[in-house]
């Protein structure tokens, strides 16, 4: 085995790369397996705790998973794959109440029934919410202190997984670097990359700074199959304070009747669709655009609807209002859309099995089918707990051991300087070209840019890199696909074409 250019080598049954709801969830499912759960940050980071909307699940006594798959299909715009949304809303229920009995504490009736609550493109209250806009926050302890109780874990902070190991045409670990610089080889049959998405290539965005496509890039090196990376959802209102990444206020607010005005208190969604706020996120989001692209300011009024019950209702929300000198229960709330998440990445299949033997990968880093073209408001989180627990129960019954013959091991390399004047002009560039709203010659213009840019990084692995080659593969896949749909909206190609229907090309 080549192992001089490694500090040290450790072998486990599995490596889950990223400590999410899909990773946590993942990890949890393999015992009795032996499993790594590498993060490049402290365990609890991530997009998971940030998430304040909730968790979508037919629950309530008036819903039904087949009603929930029919929401989820119908803001998909054709690109769902059943299969896959019959098993999120399926299996989401009985999720939830793994969440319930692993401590997970959701609001709460007076009867002790779940508080449900509705959000765009839902057809019935189905949102479980924790703390009112902390649900994220909740679902991250609940998982975390379960994997930090389970024997069969353990859990690597601070190493930042650099590529995959491909021995034989199959994976068969990573190998990373530590926060000392340290060189270490994870030996495993089974990898899991639970990443996350690719929030941070736009120069706008909800995602903390560690969301920079590692996952899908790492996948791709290897020889992964992606598909539908040109669909990046969106999310209609970031709090406009300058902030990054930008403080997200819960499409929840707007559920509860809040408005979108511009600088004279108008509304403009009513004109724009027949549910107005509540319309599917990338029409609310592309809305808000055309407003700002003509010079207009856009503002979110909850001051009627919610008003003084604001901090009780939103406390998230509201200390992130409060800490920018902004007071919801009697000031408007400045908005702009933001970066949120990615529909595309590791094409998988129901127990998330990619195309490479020997990865798995489950979570936003992936392209289930579940979402199609644009995900439905609160299924994200729900996403990571049934495909989470699909793939360690995958790898829990089929994983068996790794060969004995030796294994070529990539050097993870020693951590470049960081660059964040060229990060940044590659954020610019990605959100004025392959944003909310793209032509084919800007589109032609970023991927000639990044082309560019790619020859002048460090080739060390790095997040700049791999910032790098994900952003390569939006801006090809969303000049490839010449017509409108969903997240992907091409001005030169307004309408859906149903020739791509269906269609998840890599």
């Amino acid at each position: 085995m080549n192992i001089q250019r490694f500090d040290q080598v450790i072998t486990a049954d599995a490596v889950v790369v990223g400590a999410g709801v899909a990773g946590l969830s993942a990890a949890l499912g393999m015992a009795p397996k032996k499993v790594l759960l590498v993060t490049k940050t402290a365990l609890g980071d991530g997009s998971t705790r940030l998430a304040q909307g909730g968790i979508a699940a037919a629950v309530g006594p008036d819903d039904s998973p087949s009603a929930h798959a029919a929401d989820t299909i119908a803001v998909g715009a054709g690109l769902n794959d059943v299969g896959a949304v019959s098993v999120l809303t399926g299996e989401g229920p009985d999720r939830i109440l793994d969440l319930v009995a692993a401590g997970a504490r959701f609001d709460r009736g007076e009867a002790g029934e779940f508080r449900l609550g509705r959000e765009a493109g839902h057809g019935a209250r189905r949102i479980l919410h924790a703390d009112g806009d902390a649900t994220g926050a909740e679902v991250s302890r609940a998982l975390t202190a379960a994997v930090l109780a389970a024997s069969h874990v353990t859990v690597v902070e601070g190493c930042f997984a650099t590529d995959l190991i491909v021995d034989a045409g199959r994976v068969a670990g990573t190998a990373c670097r530590t926060g000392d610089g340290s060189k270490l080889a994870l030996l495993a049959p089974a990898v899991v990359l639970a990443t996350g998405g690719i929030g941070r290539l736009y120069e706008w965005t909800t995602n903390p700074p560690e969301v920079t496509g590692d996952g899908a890039a790492m996948a791709h090196r290897a020889g992964a199959r992606l598909a539908d990376m040109e669909f990046v959802q969106f999310h209609p209102t970031a709090l406009a304070t300058g902030r990054d990444p930008m403080s997200l206020l819960t499409e929840a607010i707007r559920g509860e009747g809040a408005l979108l005005v511009d600088e004279e208190g108008t509304r403009f969604m009513t004109g724009v669709h027949a549910d107005a706020e509540l319309a599917p996120r990338d029409v609310v989001a592309r809305a808000i655009w055309r407003q700002q692209a003509t010079g207009h300011r856009v503002w979110l009024d909850a001051r009627a609807v919610i008003g003084s019950a604001f901090p009780d209702k939103f406390p998230t929300v509201f200390g992130l209002c409060s800490e920018d000198g902004i007071d919801p229960r009697t000031d408007l709330m400045p908005v702009s859309p933001a970066a949120h998440y990615h529909m595309g990445g590791i094409a998988t299949s129901l127990d998330g099995r990619s195309s490479l033997p020997g990865l798995w990968a489950a979570g936003e880093v992936t392209r289930t089918g579940v979402h199609g073209a644009n995900r439905l408001a609160s299924n994200s989180l729900l996403e990571g707990l049934v495909f989470g627990r699909r793939v360690g129960d995958s790898i829990a019954v089929t994983v068996g051991t790794l060969p004995g013959r030796s294994v070529d091991l990539p050097d993870p390399g020693t951590a470049p300087d960081r660059q964040p004047d060229t990060e940044m002009a590659l954020r610019t560039l990605m959100w004025e070209n392959a944003g909310l709203v793209r032509d084919g010659i800007g589109l032609a213009f970023a991927v000639d840019e990044i082309d560019r840019l790619e020859e002048k990084i460090d080739p060390a692995p790095s997040e700049l890199r791999n910032m790098v080659e994900a952003a390569a593969l939006v801006a090809r896949a969303a000049l490839a696909r010449t017509e409108s749909r969903g997240g992907h909206y091409r001005s030169d190609y307004p309408a859906t074409d149903q020739s791509w229907s269906g269609r998840a090309d890599s």
